[in-house]
């Protein structure tokens, strides 16, 4: 029988990070997402892993920038207010289907599990940290503006991470 686990969003983040101007990186972070890990035993072998995130939860720390993020250049996040992941796959690095503006693409990505404790309250918590890198054009978010220079102000590379804690059900 499956054991489910779900996320302690407290002790959580999802962020991510792109070439700005191909001089340096912007940061920003999805402060509203859900995830769920149902697993046969604690090794989290084969376990299938299902997260969404709120796209309108999209924050680089600049209200303009969120707004332009928002909008349907890139997220569109009123006709896709979510961002969906379902795990094909789970051993050393994670698989699965990815969905932003309504296209599915597979990636993959590293994981590192940092193990199981029992908070103070008795709590049993597990912790992951997962990172890898997607290309923003597979998923329609194709604005750009060309630069003077040369190179384009936003890159199609786009790193993204996580820390996140679950809670045994």
């Amino acid at each position: 029988m499956a054991t489910k686990w779900n996320l302690d969003p407290t002790h959580s983040e999802i962020t991510f990070k792109v070439r700005h101007m191909m001089i340096s990186n912007v940061k920003g972070a999805f402060n509203a997402f859900s995830a769920e890990i149902e697993a046969e035993d604690d090794s989290f072998k084969n376990a299938k892993v299902s997260a969404s995130v709120d796209t309108a939860s999209v924050d680089t720390n600049n209200a303009d920038r969120d707004a332009h993020l928002k909008s349907a250049d890139f997220f569109n996040a009123e006709q896709f207010p979510t961002i969906t992941f379902e795990s094909t796959g789970l051993a050393d690095d994670i698989t699965g289907n990815l969905t932003i503006n309504g296209i599915t693409k597979p990636i993959e990505l590293e994981v590192e599990f940092g193990g199981i404790n029992v908070d103070p309250w008795g709590n049993t918590k597990a912790g992951f940290t997962f990172e890898g890198k997607i290309k923003r054009g597979d998923f329609g978010l194709n604005w750009n503006a060309a630069l003077e220079t040369g190179g384009v102000l936003v890159s199609d590379d786009v790193k993204i991470a996580g820390e996140l804690q679950f809670v045994k059900a």
